[in-house]
């Protein structure tokens, strides 16, 4: 006789009728759900909410209207105001295009005028009818005639009132009858590491002019090697800031500015090598105003003038350091004077041919890079310089009054 468990029977049908009941709730619980999707979603549809907690009214416009009812597509404009757009309306219409046209010939007869190469410069005055724009000396090196476009377009004739090469740096007059804006210089001196800046420019030429770049200044007094006259020799050490803003073809002489929209430097080169990146170099503006200034009055800039030809001793073969100029074995540097000019500061000193300049003013003078340094930075037209220098063997001393003739 088979086993019988009453206990099992009773929990089967107490679990088949709880299905029945799950059933009938499931049943009941869809048709409520159905009723309020047909009543409900026409009521939310009314309202008309909009996502992002953006409110009707808030620069929000209609741009279409599907097939499906009551469903729009909106664009968003939004009103985006910040301390880099300020910057920007205040420096951007003050920076302008530069055209450098230079006149072609062809077997001795002169061609038609052609542009040679385009940059950008800055309007930093106005005075009475006529405007002034610094730029990069190399910007406007060679032009037979100059041609300046403004933001807005307009083209104007300039002149070259002058250029330096030596910091790279230039003048042109334009008319003032179409400038409207005009750069505020700012406090380059006050920069720190970190700072935000904004590189405004024509990289490239025209089809991007007013482009805007921002970066940091990334660093302060960098020094730069530059061989003016190209025969592989340093001439000169540029002294410039370093930014991360970017800074292209054509941006030369543009505005390095500030977040308050003055310029603290004038866009002047990058490294252009295939492993940099984002190394851009602009001049400091305290150190370009005096250049500026010079150029705007005079058309050159008033240096302290010596009167001599150079040459950097590291750059004689020691045969020549010990047999010509008879210097010490333990002096390997200075600078030969291989020239002095009649009647020059040099001349006047007592300073000769073939003497070796090795101290200025207490300061060690390595090169023909210190002797300049020293001379340009820290001397001014008038001033008196002490001088140590090497004649035949010995080390002697004088004192050179400095006029004000071009070096």
């Amino acid at each position: 006789m088979g086993y019988y468990d009453q206990d099992y029977e009773n929990r089967y049908k107490r679990q088949k009728g709880n299905r029945g009941g799950y059933f009938l709730a499931s049943l009941v619980g869809a048709i409520l759900g159905a009723i309020l999707v047909i009543v409900i979603i026409p009521m939310i549809s009314d309202l008309n909410i909009l996502p992002y907690s953006v409110q009707p009214g808030e620069g929000l416009e209609e741009s279409a209207t599907n097939n499906h009812a009551n469903v729009k597509t909106q664009n968003v404009s939004l009103n985006v105001t910040s301390d880099v757009t300020k910057a920007v309306d205040k420096a951007g219409d003050a920076v302008v295009g530069i055209s450098n046209i230079q006149t072609t010939s062809f077997w001795g007869q002169e061609g038609a005028d052609e542009p040679a190469g385009t940059g950008s410069g800055v309007i930093y005055k106005r005075a009475g009818n006529k405007a002034f724009v610094v730029t990069n000396h190399h910007v406007v090196e060679d032009a037979s005639r100059l041609e300046v476009t403004l933001a807005d377009g307009t083209k104007i004739p300039a002149e070259l009132r002058g250029s330096d090469i030596w910091t790279d740096l230039a003048v042109l007059e334009i008319d003032a009858k179409d400038v409207k804006k005009i750069a505020e210089f700012g406090n380059s001196d006050a920069l720190k590491v970190g700072e935000p800046v904004i590189a405004i420019g024509n990289p490239l030429g025209p089809t991007f002019s007013g482009s805007v770049t921002q970066g940091i200044i990334s660093g302060l007094q960098r020094t730069i090697p530059v061989d003016i006259n190209r025969d592989g020799v340093i001439d000169w050490n540029a002294e410039v800031l370093q930014t991360d803003a970017a800074i292209n073809p054509g941006n030369s002489g543009g505005a390095l500015v500030n977040i308050e929209g003055q310029v603290i430097g004038i866009n002047s080169m990058k490294i252009a090598q295939n492993a940099v990146e984002g190394i851009g170099l602009a001049i400091p503006i305290n150190a370009a105003l005096p250049i500026i200034n010079d150029l705007e009055k005079f058309g050159d800039v008033k240096r302290p003038y010596m009167g001599v030809d150079l040459k950097s001793v590291n750059e004689i073969p020691s045969y020549y350091q010990q047999e010509a100029l008879k210097l010490p074995r333990d002096v390997n540097y200075g600078v030969a004077l291989r020239q002095v000019v009649p009647n020059s500061p040099a001349s006047q000193a007592g300073l000769k041919e073939l003497d070796v300049i090795v101290e200025m003013d207490g300061e060690q003078i390595r090169d023909v890079v210190d002797l300049r340094k020293h001379l340009y930075n820290k001397k001014k037209v008038g001033d008196q310089m002490n001088v140590k220098f090497y004649r035949d063997g010995k080390l002697q001393e004088t004192t050179v009054k400095l006029s004000g003739e071009t070096f």
